[in-house]
């Protein structure tokens, strides 16, 4: 005959000995998880945010929250030891630049560009926690200088006479074209996105990973008038808005 399963039983505690079990339980967990929460500063919403630590489930949220408080966000570029200018306010109506600085943490060229604040964040963030890193996994070398097409430009979105503005108005946006490598190469969009090999693959794990970093990301992917450039801008929350 075959043998009954004897049925697991919970200790039987008494009703006030229960609840303070029950209590003892969730203190045990509620200690843990600030613990946690402390040695993992990028999941911690109340953690303020710094660009040195790795992604995290808050960081998108953080970032977001920059966007039009240029002395929260020139605290963080602080606080993450991010060089930066700050430049005075200038322009007029949709073209006006409240915010308005000079990154200076990577080499640029031509000539160093004038971004907003919540711009800037996503450029360090990208190039430290996943930029230098694809870098050095793909093509062996990290990169030493950005090629960028510009930030500001007066203007609606495509140069179109109507509808919406570009981020690029305002300096919310910057281009990037190409990666120079310490060793010297230069890895290109225009002519190494297609490719099949590491540098197609750094260009598309690169551009995966921006869209951590940055509201909109618009790659060769995309359309044609994106063929040779990296779009990336902070008009949306990251991981939220476009990301092709």
């Amino acid at each position: 005959m075959a043998q009954r399963k004897a049925k697991r039983s919970w200790p039987n505690f008494p009703k006030t000995d229960s609840k303070l079990v029950w209590l003892l339980i969730a203190l045990a967990l509620f200690v843990g998880a600030r613990a946690w929460l402390t040695e993992n500063p990028q999941h911690n919403p109340w953690a303020p945010l710094d660009l040195r630590d790795p992604h995290g489930m808050t960081t998108g949220v953080k970032l977001a929250a920059l966007r039009g408080d240029v002395p929260a966000c020139h605290a963080v570029l602080q606080r993450s030891e991010v060089e930066f200018t700050a430049l005075e306010p200038t322009g007029e109506g949709e073209c006006r630049r409240e915010d308005r600085l000079i990154p200076a943490n990577f080499a640029f060229s031509p000539g160093n560009p004038e971004t907003t604040c919540p711009v800037a964040a996503g450029l360090a963030l990208w190039m430290e926690q996943d930029v230098q890193r694809l870098a050095r996994e793909k093509l062996g070398s990290p990169v030493e200088r950005i090629e960028q097409l510009g930030t500001y430009s007066c203007r609606r979105m495509y140069g179109a006479t109507s509808g919406r503005w570009s981020e690029h108005a305002t300096g919310n946006a910057i281009d990037i074209a190409a990666f120079v490598l310490e060793d010297g190469r230069r890895i290109g969009l225009l002519q190494d996105w297609e490719d099949e090999g590491s540098r197609g693959q750094f260009l598309r794990a690169a551009r995966t990973a921006a869209c951590k970093s940055f509201g909109t990301v618009l790659s060769p992917d995309y359309n044609a008038a994106h063929a040779d450039h990296f779009h990336l801008d902070q008009g949306r929350a990251p991981a939220r808005g476009a990301c092709r």
